[in-house]
Formats: C-alpha cells, sequence, structure tokens
C-alpha cells in the first residue's frame, strides 16, 4: 500500500464518520423539536406531569428538559449534546399558550376581562 492509498483511506474514513455524525445529529434535533412541542401542548392543556414524562419519552436519551411558564405562556426547551460529535447540542424549543381555565400553581388563570367561573 502506498502513502497516497493510506492517506486516501483515511481521508474516507473520517468524511464517513462526519457524515454519520451529521445524521445522528439531525434525527437528534427532530427529536428534540417533537418533545417540546408535545410537552408545551400538555401543559396548555393543564398537564404538567405528563408533559415532561412524554418530552422525556420523546427526546434523545439524557436530554434535558426545561419546562418554564410565565403568566398563561409556557415554553418548553429540549437539548442535547450529539454523543458522534463531542462539543455539539442540538435543542428543540415551543411555545404553548395556557388554556382559558388551567391552574397553575394554584391559581386559575383566566383570559383577561373574562370571567373564570360561572356567572
Amino acid at each position: 500500500m502506498t502513502v497516497e492509498a493510506a492517506l486516501a483511506l483515511c481521508s474516507l474514513v473520517l468524511v464517513l464518520a462526519l457524515a454519520i455524525g451529521a445524521v445522528a445529529a439531525a434525527g437528534a434535533q427532530l427529536r428534540c423539536m417533537d418533545a417540546a412541542r408535545e410537552a408545551a401542548r400538555l401543559v396548555a392543556r393543564g398537564e404538567p406531569d405528563r408533559a415532561r414524562h412524554a418530552a422525556e419519552a420523546i427526546a434523545p436519551g439524557g436530554a434535558r428538559v426545561d419546562i418554564r411558564t410565565v403568566g398563561d405562556e409556557v415554553t418548553v426547551q429540549v437539548s442535547k449534546g450529539v454523543d458522534q460529535l463531542p462539543g455539539l447540542t442540538v435543542s428543540g424549543r415551543a411555545l404553548g399558550v395556557l388554556e382559558p381555565g388551567v391552574l397553575i400553581g394554584g391559581s386559575p388563570e383566566a383570559e383577561p376581562g373574562v370571567p373564570s367561573g360561572p356567572p
């Protein structure tokens, strides 16, 4: 084997490894986006415990799930480092609006100007 052939083989292996890492990163990105979207939908419906469980089940293993509620908006961010490409982190983020009457922190959230109960 010549030196040129050895270098070509090493280059081919490196390109193949990077391509596999890119495919893994794209798959992890899609799973993070799906997990964030599903969790935001469940929190908006008033099921925050199910939201975290669902996000952890959908997201890649070891992903970080961050759920924040401010006023009537919920933001979910799911992030995970890509094992095949060290130093690369993929994430997905979703925003939802709480449905009227959803309890967050023990108080019902109501739309401004709309009574939150029977007349």
